[in-house]
């Protein structure tokens, strides 16, 4: 459902933006989209962050607290990368965010670069869609304590870290016993993740609102253990068998500290979503054929 045009206030009167990379590119192009932003009567504020990376003199700077305080709208200039950081630190405050793709394939970064002010005035002017997309919450636990806890909007992966061997670990879900695996790791996937790590292991691709989380083994020794989307409410626990050595955790790419014989890794839907803010025209299925090349002729 469109959201209703408004020809004197902007749609998100402040906006946030956000940038990965220590680039003249990126602080150019923050520079141009903050000045565009105050003309059409915005306030703006620069990730602090960011502005300590490019330099953004007077500019409001602010942390994520801030940001989640104060803005509307926060905008990501970089790749998917830059996307899932921000996601994780805005997901609890409720600050929809769009990306503007200045990465590689830019799975959730719907603004083409070249498009970036035009696209940015249709959503000031209120033409714009939402879509809610799932997080997970880990816990690591070593006995009765958690040691480390963590959200992810693409995944979880338990993998082999630097070992050159495979790992073994049992999977439970809601208590009940799934399978022993031997492998070099398992990747649990939403469906925005589905189409990251979890494509490159044979997962399935998910629709971003289907509410299901994918399980997907990576290089089994078995070759029947294949993968298997469960639902979202589900709690799927991973445990690390005693032989297995150098095991590690990671969440949307990001390394953890390796994991020990008998700890559990638990995996839930986490408690907040991700809101998306798409531009006039976004098609997910016109999205997947154009990074994932379908219909070339």
């Amino acid at each position: 459902m469109w959201s209703n045009f408004n020809v004197m206030q902007p749609a998100f009167k402040t906006v946030a933006l956000i940038g990965r990379y220590n680039t003249a590119e990126i602080a150019e192009s923050l520079l141009g989209l903050a000045e565009l932003l105050q003309q059409r009567g915005c306030a703006v504020l620069i990730e602090k962050e960011t502005a300590d990376n490019i330099g953004m003199n007077g500019f409001t700077t602010a942390d994520y607290a801030l940001i989640g305080e104060q803005a509307d709208l926060a905008v990501v200039l970089g790749g998917d990368g830059s996307v899932l950081s921000a996601a994780r630190n805005l997901a609890v405050f409720g600050v929809p965010l769009i990306g503007v793709n200045q990465g590689r394939l830019g799975f959730m970064t719907d603004i083409a670069f070249s498009k970036m002010r035009e696209t940015i005035l249709l959503l000031l002017s209120g033409q714009y869609t939402i879509g809610e997309r799932t997080m997970l919450e880990a816990r690591v636990l070593r006995g009765e304590n958690e040691i480390f806890s963590t959200q992810a909007l693409n995944d979880i992966v338990v993998n082999k870290g630097a070992t050159g061997r495979m790992i073994e670990f049992l999977v439970h879900i809601d208590g009940q016993f799934v399978y022993d695996l031997r492998a070099d790791g398992i990747i649990l996937a939403t469906p925005t993740g589905s189409t990251a790590y979890a494509l490159s292991s044979n997962g399935p691709i998910l629709q971003p609102n289907v509410p299901g989380i994918a399980l997907v083994p990576v290089c089994p020794h078995t070759l029947s253990n294949r993968p298997i989307t469960v639902s979202d409410r589900n709690v799927i626990e991973i445990t690390i068998k005693q032989r297995s050595t150098g095991a590690s955790l990671h969440f949307d790419g990001q390394p953890h500290s390796e994991l020990a014989a008998d700890d559990r890794v638990v995996v839930r839907r986490a408690a907040h979503s991700i809101l998306f803010v798409h531009p006039p025209g976004y098609s997910y299925y016109a999205m997947l054929r154009e990074k994932l090349h379908w219909s070339e002729m």
